[in-house]
């Protein structure tokens, strides 16, 4: 009969992996890192002496925290003839946990098919996380936009959702019924989403020299398309990893894609930019940089097989490039007539003029 500590300790995945739980007698100690627990496929808190009383909760072995344990990983470690679960290898990541996130990707893991090994599941831990932190910030920030559509409380009713394509990304399959504008209910509709996640875009800009810097990399959209030239003109992009904040991985894919380090960010117009089959939503920026002669180069990270060129580009020409229809990238599109059409007040926000 194990016990839980630290984050499985915690309410919000207590509730969800084994309800009946009850308090055990404290343990003395103090807990290290964890900062990715239930978020990542590792950074499990580690015990360490000192600290004050820390609560456990005894439980039986549910099949949620069975299946829970096995996705991740979780082994019960032996501390003086206690059973403790919810400790793992102490990681270097330094964030605070987020439980709100954990419990999340705790629902969306046992929600799969039980037949799906939990070996498959931990391997796409990352994109599982990417995605329920995708939904808890569109549930944060659209709480107060003001309605659109039919004028009633209960709008839509999703009756079924099924996962057909899992990989790094996802097709989720789903039946719903709306309510129509004349008041009335439709008959089960079926839809199908491409998941990918959030994503961050940022066109680096340099207000001294007014400048831009680009990226080309190899697409599998136009590719697949039949697109002549599958390597498009791009701002710099990338996935928004649980736990970090839009404005973070816009400064992180700055490093990792053209090694430059952006000192300010300015938020352009964030969009979906395919919402009838599309759930990515994309967050634009403006963000200043030092692009002096000989800082585009070759980029991207080996270990994502990106092969990356970036390009300085004035801004001008940018311009041109978008009102002559050469720029077939839509964020970089958008940021390119946002820009010539903001770069004034950007400058002088920036403290540049």
């Amino acid at each position: 009969m194990p016990l839980l500590i630290g984050p499985l300790a915690h309410p919000l995945l207590r509730a969800r992996l084994a309800p009946q739980a009850v308090p055990a007698p404290p343990l003395q100690g103090r807990l290290l890192g964890g900062g990715l627990a239930g978020i990542a496929p590792h950074d499990w808190p580690r015990l360490a002496k000192g600290g004050g009383d820390l609560p456990l909760w005894q439980t039986d072995w549910t099949p949620a925290l069975r299946r829970y344990a096995e996705i991740f990983g979780l082994a019960p470690q032996d501390h003086r003839g206690r059973e403790l679960l919810g400790l793992g290898e102490l990681e270097s990541d330094a964030r605070q946990w987020q439980p709100d996130l954990a419990a999340a990707i705790a629902a969306r893991v046992l929600d799969l098919p039980r037949d799906r090994p939990a070996a498959a599941i931990r391997k796409r831990l990352p994109m599982i996380a990417g995605w329920a932190a995708s939904r808890l910030r569109a549930s944060a920030e659209t709480a107060d936009l003001p309605q659109v559509g039919p004028d009633a409380a209960a709008r839509v009713s999703v009756d079924a959702i099924a996962e057909p394509y899992a990989d790094y990304f996802s097709v989720e399959a789903i039946t719903l019924c709306q309510r129509r504008n004349d008041g009335r209910w439709t008959d089960p509709i079926q839809r199908a989403v491409f998941v990918s996640g959030d994503a961050t875009v940022v066109l680096p800009w340099d207000p001294v020299r007014d400048r831009v810097m680009l990226i080309d990399q190899l697409r599998a959209g136009p590719l697949v398309r039949g697109d002549a030239q599958p390597w498009l003109y791009e701002p710099v992009a990338g996935r928004v990893d649980p736990g970090e904040t839009p404005e973070q991985a816009a400064r992180r894919e700055a490093l990792e894609e053209t090694g430059i380090a952006l000192t300010h960010l300015f938020p352009a117009g964030h969009s979906y930019p395919s919402p009838g089959a599309v759930a990515e939503y994309l967050y634009l920026y403006i963000g200043i940089a030092d692009l002096p002669d000989g800082s585009a180069g070759l980029g991207g990270l080996a270990t994502e097989d990106e092969d990356i060129r970036s390009h300085l580009v004035p801004r001008a020409e940018l311009t041109r490039m978008a009102l002559a229809g050469e720029i077939r990238n839509g964020p970089l599109l958008n940021l390119a007539l946002w820009l010539e059409l903001r770069h004034r007040d950007i400058r002088r926000a920036a403290g540049q003029g």
